[in-house]
């Protein structure tokens, strides 16, 4: 059951974030933290939204090298494409409490993967944790009652923007290929975990 969530004025964000008010303004406008309006004009903001991104800028502060230059890759295309498939049939499926939780369930993956792809090998215990996240995605659509067809495009397109994050990195930063190839393998090997965890679940459901 998704827990409800609390939503922030301008100025109580701003605070809980320790920055000016503009500043928040100015990075809902970029796209870096959801906003909602409301009916008056006014912004809302989730308090666990904030929470997520100022753990986002802690991961990126502590992550060098390449898998930085391929999280914030990553980071900026997810919100370009969220904004892009606005009005697709599956993103429509999802209220905005639900929209929440699946960008919980994002960026906890994200952080997954970046400690994923720090790893040159090993790393059970974080698949395991991603094996969790495939199930409690599979677990809340099942109870919205989304088909596993739906449920699976919510985990590609994910997989969409953080592969092409990826293969981008040639092409926008000195990476040779093969090292390149080392980190499209490891987040293969995260996100192919994720999808066979939400197939099956969806298979215990039918059994």
């Amino acid at each position: 059951m998704v827990q409800e969530e609390t939503w922030l004025t301008v100025k109580a964000a701003s605070e809980k974030l320790g920055v000016h008010p503009t500043t928040l303004r100015r990075w809902a406008n970029a796209g870096n933290i959801p906003v909602m309006l409301t009916p008056g004009g006014h912004r809302r903001f989730l308090e666990s939204d904030l929470l997520q991104f100022t753990d986002e800028r802690r991961r990126l502060k502590v992550v060098a090298g390449l898998e930085r230059l391929w999280a914030e890759n990553a980071l900026t295309r997810a919100r370009e494409e969220i904004v892009s498939h606005q009005g697709k049939d599956w993103f429509l499926a999802f209220d905005e409490q639900d929209r929440a939780h699946k960008r919980q369930l994002g960026r906890r993956m994200m952080g997954l993967l970046l400690q994923y792809v720090s790893l040159t090998e090993g790393g059970e215990a974080i698949l395991e944790e991603a094996r969790a996240i495939g199930s409690e995605h599979a677990e809340h659509a099942l109870n919205l009652g989304i088909p596993s067809t739906e449920a699976l495009r919510v985990a590609m397109f994910f997989r969409d923007v953080v592969v092409e994050a990826a293969l981008d990195l040639p092409e926008t930063a000195n990476v040779r290929p093969e090292t390149n190839v080392l980190l499209l393998r490891r987040i293969n090997t995260l996100l192919n975990v994720v999808q066979l965890a939400i197939t099956q679940r969806y298979d215990m459901q039918r059994a």
